[in-house]
């Protein structure tokens, strides 16, 4: 690499949590791309998605990349419950809910005490990270220049949560579920399903019909695809970390704050940050109307859709150059902007 890179544990002992309760010992994993600016300002945070870890999220980083490393410093914390960060697999005693607010309270903290950064240029996310993104302009609104939401909202919407709840459910049917947060051993036969399932939603049906599965990401059939995209996928994964990042997708919400009573209006109108909303046109998840619905009370907000078949993936276009060239030439403009 042309550019240095750094990484660390940040520990933030026993973290209150947005919700209540407490995460004993919490920590981040993180990971930096390039330098600091003399000034300071030039500090791009980039939280990961769901069952993502940095390393799945590096491939857009470069100079010829969405994120530049020679013109930005690019922060990659891991999420919590990501498997590097706190996360049921790592900590013994796991709270029922881990939200993004308590991500980004710790991610502000990581950024202040590790890299001496109060203000941050940008904040980066698709999915799960772009629900971070909006936390983060929500949470402060005076620390952040702009965010990208890529593929993101900021509540989960209700057709989104029926989705999650039927996944959730998979996971809880498990005879080796406690109840509660942890599992005795891995569920194999319900991660096998759960991978099946997410198969139908993280791509669209434009996306199945034009056989992308096929020439695209080059499976042989549809079992094959199956299995290796999806199955082995979560299989790599420890089922109580995927459950807990569930519940955390499921409650986002960037109104959930006395400060703005859950009136979804008024917290977006509290951002003063730019935003450009980028949903996928096809996205089961996070709608191009769920976008279309923040923008009016939005000071800053831009709407430019992915025009993509490729459904959720659209917005992580690692096999997919088309998607990955859009996102590329709108992202890369609105930095600079």
């Amino acid at each position: 690499m042309d550019w240095p890179v750094r990484e660390g544990v940040f520990e933030l002992g026993d973290l209150a949590l947005h919700r209540g309760g407490t995460l004993p010992g919490a920590r981040i994993a993180w990971k930096a791309h390039g330098a600091l600016s003399p000034a300071r300002d030039n500090l791009v945070l980039y939280p990961t998605s769901y069952g993502a870890q940095h390393p799945d999220l590096e491939w857009l980083i470069g100079p010829q990349g969405v994120l530049d490393p020679t013109r930005w410093c690019v922060v990659i914390p891991n999420m919590f419950a990501g498997g590097l960060s706190s996360s049921p697999s790592n900590t013994p005693s796991w709270p029922r809910l881990v939200t993004a607010w308590d991500n980004v309270g710790a991610q502000r903290r990581l950024l202040a005490e590790v890299f001496d950064v109060t203000r941050v240029h940008a904040v980066y996310g698709w999915s799960m990270g772009a629900q971070q993104a909006y936390h983060w302009a929500a949470a402060f609104p005076d620390a952040v220049s702009c965010i990208v939401v890529n593929c993101g909202s900021a509540r989960t919407a209700v057709h989104n949560r029926v989705f999650l709840k039927g996944m959730m459910a998979v996971l809880e049917a498990a005879p080796e579920y406690d109840g509660t947060a942890l599992f005795s051993a891995q569920p194999a036969a319900a991660l096998r399903a759960f991978g099946r399932l997410y198969a139908g939603w993280a791509l669209s049906q434009d996306f199945y019909r034009a056989g992308l599965h096929l020439s695209a990401l080059k499976a042989p059939d549809l079992d094959t695809f199956l299995r290796t995209d999806w199955e082995e996928r979560f299989a790599r994964r420890a089922a109580a970390d995927l459950l807990a990042q569930m519940r955390s997708w499921e409650a986002g919400d960037i109104a959930d704050d006395p400060r703005y009573g859950g009136d979804l209006a008024r917290a977006l109108a509290a951002i003063e940050a730019r935003v450009l909303l980028m949903p996928s046109a096809t996205d089961l998840y996070f709608r191009v109307a769920d976008n279309e619905a923040e923008l009016p009370h939005l000071r800053h907000g831009t709407l430019t859709p992915i025009p993509s078949i490729w459904g959720h993936r659209a917005g992580n276009p690692v096999a997919n150059p088309e998607d990955a060239a859009f996102l590329r030439h709108h992202v890369r403009a609105f930095l600079e902007g």
